[in-house]
């Protein structure tokens, strides 16, 4: 039997959930964020990096129908907790049921609180590079890939989640070295916190904010502006 809507939703619901608040930090955007890259050791992908010239600032992740009428912003960190659990068990029942249907359109912004001061940009830098160069597909790949990396975070680790998007480890290595997109990722937390965003991850349906990330009420929220 199929499942319905209703129940697809609710059962993602109760997966994984450790409280929804999220973590909180940056909304008053006080904290100066660091975009300098970070020292990594490639490991056995044995790359030598080099800082990426010209990386497409402009790109912005996206997924589903491009004209829709009904446009969800998630605001995440990399190194946030909760925002692995939305990721990798709240947002597969929303992409099922809404992406791949065609209802809405589906985009991803960074807000580095710093949950992690030291790897935030970096990952981020990464997944952005995978999808400029890879396309939008290929960014929600390895974002999934990296989150279950989450704490452990190292060179090998965004190398590993760049092949398992179909990327290039190397040139996903040099983006997190040299935080090729970290002025994207500002870019994204200074349009945030004119949202209101005081922590991660942030769901807004057409501009209003979801109360919590669970599947069940992000898609409630959909539903009503569907």
């Amino acid at each position: 039997m199929e499942r319905t809507r209703r129940s697809l939703l609710a059962g993602a619901a109760s997966v994984g959930v450790v409280g929804a608040a999220g973590c909180l930090g940056g909304g008053g955007g006080g904290t100066t964020l660091d975009i300098s890259g970070v020292d990594l050791d490639t490991g056995e992908y044995d790359c030598d990096l080099a800082e990426p010239s010209d990386p497409n600032l402009d790109h912005r992740p996206t997924l589903g129908d491009p004209e829709s009428d009904v446009v969800v912003r998630a605001f995440e960190d990399f190194t946030c907790g909760h925002c692995a659990s939305y990721t990798l068990d709240h947002f597969p029942a929303i992409r099922e049921e809404y992406v791949e249907s065609g209802e809405i359109r589906y985009e991803h912004w960074d807000f580095p609180i710093p949950v992690n001061e030291t790897w935030a940009v970096p990952v981020a830098s990464a997944a952005r590079g995978v999808g400029a160069r890879n396309g939008s597909e290929a960014f929600f790949e390895f974002a999934s890939a990296a989150y279950e990396s989450q704490g452990s975070y190292s060179g090998e680790a965004i190398g590993a989640a760049a092949e398992a998007a179909g990327a290039d480890p190397c040139a996903a290595m040099s983006d997190a070295r040299f935080a090729a997109y970290g002025e994207a990722s500002a870019d994204d937390r200074s349009e945030g916190t004119s949202m209101g965003v005081e922590g991660t991850p942030t769901i807004f349906v057409n501009g209003e904010p979801v109360d919590t990330y669970e599947a069940a009420t992000v898609g409630a929220a959909i539903d009503e502006a569907l």
